[in-house]
């Protein structure tokens, strides 16, 4: 997947000068823009490659459908913090901040999410080794332990989110933490994993039976991709 760290838009550096507009841009640092504009990214499987565990109209769904919307409304609100600022109205550019946090924290949530996926024959599923074994291991006691974690975080979230295992920067420890709407991970966690909870993720497939997608998407988890990201956190 195409995931190149972007050149900052104008948009971005005038919502930056926005001392209010701050905490909802701090995570896009690291994701993809192509000429000032945020880019949909390329998956690297088919939509199909998931199945059984996530269906290939999901996949389609959600990837042109909802992650694109993401795309549009960040593009959409970054335009109108450069209007703003163009004509020295703050108040208006700190208006936008929801917008941004959420669709910017679509855009970026998803990015890591796509990466976080591999067809079960392809690097995903089974479980993780080498230092991020060891990580979990002595963390969460093991990596049942650390399933058990995450999916309880997942039924406990009312509404719609996500749950992601992060490490703590400052403690030096991984946890499992939760995240409501599309609140990115920021500040002294770094997102090695994440999982989404909203209903346009399973429903066509699971319906009501969430637990079971939460289960099933254990099979195409990339734990190549998750250590990769522990290396450099």
């Amino acid at each position: 997947m195409a995931t190149s760290l972007f050149r900052t838009a104008p948009a971005l550096r005038a919502a930056l000068r926005a001392s209010s507009v701050k905490p909802a841009v701090a995570a896009l640092t690291s994701t993809t823009f192509t000429r000032g504009k945020a880019t949909l990214p390329d998956l690297s499987y088919d939509y199909g490659a998931l199945e059984p565990y996530i269906s290939g109209k999901i996949m389609e769904l959600h990837h042109k459908g909802h992650h694109q919307t993401y795309v549009n409304g960040l593009n959409s609100a970054l335009e109108t913090i450069e209007e703003a600022k163009a004509k020295g109205d703050d108040i208006q550019a700190a208006a936008v901040a929801p917008l941004l946090n959420f669709h910017g924290g679509g855009h970026k949530n998803h990015t890591l999410f796509w990466e976080n996926l591999a067809p079960n024959n392809k690097g995903g599923g089974g479980e993780p080794d080498g230092a991020l074994k060891s990580a979990i291991d002595k963390d969460f006691g093991s990596f049942e332990s650390l399933q058990k974690q995450i999916n309880a975080a997942l039924a406990g979230i009312q509404g719609s989110g996500w749950a992601w295992l992060v490490k703590d920067k400052a403690a030096g420890t991984l946890q499992v933490i939760t995240k409501p709407n599309q609140d990115p991970v920021i500040g002294n966690h770094v997102p090695l994993l994440g999982i989404d909870a909203w209903e346009h993720a399973y429903y066509l497939q699971y319906q009501n039976r969430k637990a079971e997608y939460f289960n099933a998407i254990w099979n195409v988890i990339n734990w190549g991709t998750v250590a990769k990201r522990l290396e450099k956190a």
